[in-house]
């Protein structure tokens, strides 16, 4: 009866568990983009082209900063456009939260980018002509947020990045870390599961750089941060840092 019932068990024991493993936020699956290039002398018919990104395949979990490392041309910037739904790759998969985006109509990933990603660009992309809290209400105007909804939204992320007192202000008007700090609080105005960041510090200086990162590392506490950078002190905000070389991964710190 003992052998009977430690039998039972050992067999239990050695059955898969039904715990699921966790979405992840951002899931590239043997993603390689090629990219169509003129210039030089071609034969008739002949058409040539730059490979980007080569197999590269990264999980990316919810909560999660990743740097992407390496130099210009290896596959940083590809790779945040692929997640940003902004090309579709020659081949490979591209999810974000389960959804494959590749399969998608422009219209539909465009619904996707705008449901689950912001981004933060190096050189800000703020509109001139609008106040701090215009730019950072604009993504709610492509979403059907009611003015007063939109509004209040936007003053509450600029209070959040310590901008509470420049909502009026416009970006001539403002620091380039201030101007920086209203484009973290656009890309976070949807809510996104992921925020893709570009070399965000690139235009700014060290302190003020250094005070963009402290706020990149806190929006990363509760949705996933891909951040593209040469630079050492970003990096090394990252949980993990991914290294590229000629569209590769040459190097993944997990």
């Amino acid at each position: 009866m003992i052998h009977r019932i430690l039998g039972t068990l050992a067999s239990a024991a050695s059955q898969p568990s039904d715990e699921r493993q966790p979405t992840p936020a951002v899931r590239l699956d043997g993603v390689t983009h090629e990219y169509g290039a003129t210039g030089g002398r071609l034969r008739a018919g002949e058409q040539r082209t730059v490979t980007a990104l080569r197999d590269v395949s990264i999980d990316v979990q919810p909560g999660e900063t990743i740097g992407l490392e390496g130099p210009s041309g290896s596959g940083k910037s590809t790779i945040l456009h692929a997640v940003a739904g902004l090309l579709v790759p020659t081949s490979g998969s591209v999810e974000l939260v389960g959804t494959d985006l590749t399969p998608l109509s422009t219209r539909k990933r465009t619904h996707v980018r705008r449901q689950h990603v912001g981004i933060v660009f190096q050189h800000f992309h703020l509109l001139p002509s609008l106040s701090a809290r215009a730019n950072v209400a604009l993504p709610l105007v492509q979403t059907g947020v009611p003015k007063r909804a939109r509004r209040k939204r936007a003053t509450e992320l600029l209070t959040q990045v310590r901008l509470g007192d420049r909502t009026t202000h416009l970006p001539s008007e403002l620091s380039g870390g201030e101007r920086q700090r209203v484009a973290i609080a656009r890309a976070l105005a949807t809510d996104p599961t992921v925020v893709i960041a570009d070399e965000p510090t690139g235009e700014l200086d060290t302190a003020t750089g250094d005070a963009v990162l402290d706020l990149l590392t806190d929006v990363g506490r509760e949705r996933a941060v891909l951040l593209a950078s040469h630079d050492e002190s970003t990096l090394a905000v990252a949980d993990r840092v991914i290294t590229l070389r000629d569209g590769r991964v040459v190097a993944d710190g997990q």
